[in-house]
């Protein structure tokens, strides 16, 4: 199994910590030291399964918007983005659970145009609020159809760390990585109004491979 990254510290931490505890429950407490190590060592394997990063066959694309993250669809609406857009677009929220793969992954390919880190609450990530109050960050794409792209990185009640790597002027590949959400988070996506909306609420997506719409083409 591959681990991504940013869990090789948290893992070696844990393992470490397990070692310990582990040595010290047997010195102390003989046989019934299985009781503490063997919750252990499933909370380990939780551990290992949330970092895993599985190698996905991701294809090139042009107007299709590609889901950014494994999870649920939760909300597809019509919302004001205030931040960059500064006008009426459709948001398409996608909620992770710790169990689901937290890679985050450009959902449009063009260039990066605009990112931002805020310090906010950590309110539940389906929280329709969580996206205005929460720890976030904002990153912004302009398409190869013209199109302007805003996502953003949720984190949760649980989720306490967030990553992403682009500067400003990156290139982005719709599908391939950008960041990491450490322990249960959302991805939102806002998109023009004309945007043809593909996913459903209540929809199991695919980081990297599920297309969740596709962008109207008069941009070009």
């Amino acid at each position: 199994m591959k681990f991504h990254k940013e869990g090789k510290g948290t893992l070696l931490t844990v393992l470490l910590a397990i070692i310990i505890i582990s040595g010290v429950s047997i010195y102390f407490l003989e046989m019934w030291s299985l009781l503490i190590i063997l919750p252990l060592l499933v909370l380990y394997g939780f551990v290992m399964w949330f970092f895993r990063n599985p190698e996905r066959n991701i294809l090139d694309q042009v107007d299709n918007v590609i889901a950014p993250v494994d999870g649920k669809v939760v909300m597809i609406k019509k919302v004001f983005e205030g931040e960059v857009l500064q006008q009426e677009c459709l948001q398409i929220s996608i909620f992770m659970s710790p169990l689901n793969v937290h890679v985050c992954r450009y959902p449009v390919t063009g260039e990066v145009t605009y990112k931002k880190y805020h310090k906010g609450k950590y309110l539940v990530a389906w929280h329709e609020k969580s996206s205005e109050l929460n720890e976030r960050t904002t990153m912004a794409v302009k398409t190869l159809t013209g199109a302007n792209v805003v996502f953003r990185q949720i984190a949760g009640y649980v989720a306490r760390r967030i990553v992403f790597y682009p500067e400003i002027g990156d290139s982005a590949k719709a599908g391939h990585e950008y960041g990491f959400i450490k322990f249960g988070s959302r991805m939102d996506v806002f998109l023009p109004l004309d945007t043809e909306v593909i996913c459903k609420i209540g929809d199991i997506t695919k980081g990297g491979i599920d297309i969740i719409a596709k962008l109207p083409t008069e941009n070009k």
